[in-house]
């Protein structure tokens, strides 16, 4: 399976996380500084209700190779 164009996201409600896996490098990054969302050996491996918004949101921006982005969904 090629992973180039897949995209995958999951949300807590109030962001939601985007993961393309074609452009992980593995670093652990995410499960290093946000084990209770990033857990590679689980699936879902990205569980993003089990933290706060603003915890996601700093170990999303540590991702050194743009695998993990992330938007905040709009209010309705």
């Amino acid at each position: 399976m090629n992973l180039d164009n897949v995209t995958k996201e999951y949300t807590n409600g109030e962001v939601t996380i985007v993961w393309q896996p074609g452009k992980c490098i593995h670093s652990a990054n995410c499960k290093n500084n946000n084990p209770d969302v990033f857990r590679p050996k689980e699936k879902p491996w990205i569980t993003p209700e089990h933290s706060t918004t603003e915890k996601i949101i700093s170990t999303v921006n540590k991702c050194p190779s743009g695998a993990l982005t992330f938007y905040m969904n709009t209010k309705k």
